[in-house]
């Protein structure tokens, strides 16, 4: 186990993304979303992530039913703020955001203090929870400066009250992460689809800046939102098609994987974790035969020699540190 920052909060080095049974996409049945967390739980599997955004409450209602049973100072749960979810009568679903589910909800994006505490009062309640571990605010991208001026100092109010344990910001981009690291004290940052096979953003800012604050950092998106997992026409990146020149890149890192006698899969897991801030690598499942594989991708060894391919190729950095080769220079002045 990990942990996060000098929070001490454990992670596992392999985590669950809740997304997924929030019906992202298209709809996941209450028994499949308890099997999902179930084979989780039996992989090893000891954090959590979740989020009022995946399905209008539907992830951490199903995640909290799964985890009731559970010894609960086993595992590690997050949520999110920034997203308070008001009850709207216009019938509908939510697909235009991204999930099969009824529109019985609207988002409202408020970062302030009060916000922020109504947000977590209202996730515990369909958690089931009578506390979480983790919080981070949740894309701030349009609303930066509230979310440093109010939202921050509120969760590094009920960090110090000791209502959390852990606090940070989780994003799709790396600009906005990179600011509150070297400007706030956040334990952790969950940086999503920017450090993968495809995408190494996160290599020359963020991670530096992480290291050299002592922040952790956990990796969402290793599957690019899918294309990793399973390059083909039609795969999707960033929630959206993917473009055929990604498509083309993610074949030729698949068809070398297979050359070597490895999955694109396991290599597209192994990367992130192999970064020395990289405290979890988050995966989302949606079944439980997803977890399975995820876990089970993730505990295979992927050879030297395919590393150094995809060096030879240009198809990674020189800087980013390898699987069991993981090295960086001293941080400078990040």
């Amino acid at each position: 186990m990990n942990s996060l920052g000098g929070s001490g909060v454990p992670v596992s080095a392999l985590s669950f993304g809740a997304a997924g049974i929030g019906n992202l996409y298209s709809e996941v049945t209450d028994e499949q979303a308890y099997e999902a967390v179930t084979a989780a739980w039996t992989s090893g599997i000891r954090y959590f992530d979740t989020a009022p955004h995946y399905g209008l409450g539907l992830s951490e209602r199903r995640l909290g039913a799964a985890l009731r049973d559970l010894p609960r100072a086993r595992y590690t749960v997050s949520t999110k703020v920034g997203r308070l979810l008001e009850p709207v009568d216009t019938g509908g679903d939510d697909l235009a955001d991204g999930f099969a589910v009824p529109a019985t909800h609207r988002r409202v994006w408020d970062f302030s203090a009060d916000g922020v505490r109504r947000s977590l009062d209202a996730s515990l309640e369909r958690l089931g929870l009578d506390h979480v571990d983790v919080v981070y605010l949740h894309d701030p991208d349009d609303h930066g400066e509230q979310a440093l001026r109010e939202g921050f100092p509120a969760l590094a109010e009920l960090r110090a009250q000791g209502v959390v344990r852990a606090i940070g910001v989780g994003m799709n981009q790396t600009r906005m992460l990179t600011r509150f690291v070297r400007e706030t004290d956040v334990d952790v940052v969950l940086c999503a689809g920017r450090y993968t096979l495809l995408d190494q953003d996160a290599l020359t800012g963020l991670l530096p800046a992480a290291r050299a604050r002592g922040i952790s950092v956990v990796i969402g998106g290793a599957f690019n939102s899918g294309l990793l997992a399973d390059p083909r026409p039609g795969a999707t990146y960033d929630y959206a098609a993917a473009p055929g020149a990604l498509l083309d890149r993610a074949l030729r890192l698949q068809e070398i994987a297979g050359r070597h006698g490895t999955t694109l899969r396991a290599a597209a897991l192994a990367f992130p974790a192999a970064h020395p801030v990289v405290a979890s690598v988050l995966a989302g499942a949606r079944t439980a035969a997803e977890v399975r594989d995820c876990a089970e991708q993730f505990a295979a060894p992927v050879p030297e020699a395919f590393w150094r391919d995809l060096r030879t190729e240009g198809l990674l950095p020189a800087t980013a540190p390898l699987p069991a080769t993981a090295s960086l220079p001293e941080p400078e002045g990040a």
